[in-house]
């Protein structure tokens, strides 16, 4: 179903809106624009991205016509030490948007995955990306909305809203939620600082406290069982061997 871009600008005549049918990423493109001054709140959507990534550099699977493949331009007056805070504020604003358009709830796994928590179709659904341009920071958001079916290799790992809620999804709809919720917590971050949103992150997560996972740190495989957040918004891991680690960045996967 194509993606009714008339609606959407209806909807939100005031934010600038760029759409394409087929691009390399919408993050290359959000770049662009924010080195040239586009305003904050700037949102670069495609139907199709050919070299869509996510952390690490990993490839991230867009099928055409059937994602949210989105970069939003942010330019809030954000404090230097709430900057890694963004992605968790990212993250609660993709949660709250798909329980609000489609009325699922989701898991999210620190510190940019989303999860839908279900033994028969359960697994990743969105993931999100930040990087800094200038004095912006472009927020990289790719959401499987109406996937029927993954690759192989991403089956086991991930699903989709249409396969989780049995029935096609509104992406325009969803995108309208999306920025309302970005919008939300991006200001409740700017006002009040990363407490607020850490706390909020931590009630929202299975992962951020008492969840034995296994996280990749450069090569090497650190075992234990999470224990919070601290108050950088940083993963606290109690190791095997009973010493404390901070996971800044890092892969962290559930494991036995």
């Amino acid at each position: 179903m194509g993606f009714d871009l008339e609606s959407l600008r209806s909807q939100l005549p005031e934010r600038r809106i760029e759409w394409r049918e087929v691009i390399d990423s919408t993050m290359t493109e959000a770049s662009k624009l924010a080195a040239a001054g586009a305003p904050s709140g700037t949102v670069v959507g495609a139907e199709e991205q050919t070299a869509g990534h996510g952390r690490h550099g990993r490839a991230w699977h867009s099928e055409p016509g059937s994602g949210l493949y989105v970069s939003i331009i942010l330019r809030h007056q954000f404090d230097p030490a709430t900057l890694p805070v963004v992605t968790l504020a990212l993250g609660l604003a993709v949660q709250e948007a798909i329980l609000k358009a489609t009325g699922l709830a989701c898991d999210l796994r620190w510190p940019n995955d989303v999860l839908i928590p279900s033994e028969k179709c359960g697994g990743k659904c969105a993931g999100i990306l930040t990087q800094l341009e200038s004095s912006a920071i472009i927020a990289g958001i790719g959401i499987n909305v109406n996937h029927s079916s993954f690759p192989v290799e991403l089956s086991g790992i991930a699903t989709s809203l249409r396969i989780a809620g049995d029935r096609v999804q509104s992406r325009e709809r969803l995108l309208v939620e999306l920025l309302a919720s970005i919008d939300a917590y991006c200001g409740l971050l700017e006002t009040q600082g990363r407490g607020p949103v850490i706390e909020m992150f931590s009630r929202a997560s299975s992962f951020v406290s008492g969840r034995r996972v296994c996280v990749d740190q450069d090569g090497s495989l650190l075992r234990g069982t999470t224990a919070g957040l601290n108050d950088a918004g940083f993963l606290i891991l109690r190791n095997d061997d009973g010493h404390h680690s901070l996971i800044v960045a890092g892969g962290v996967r559930p494991c036995s």
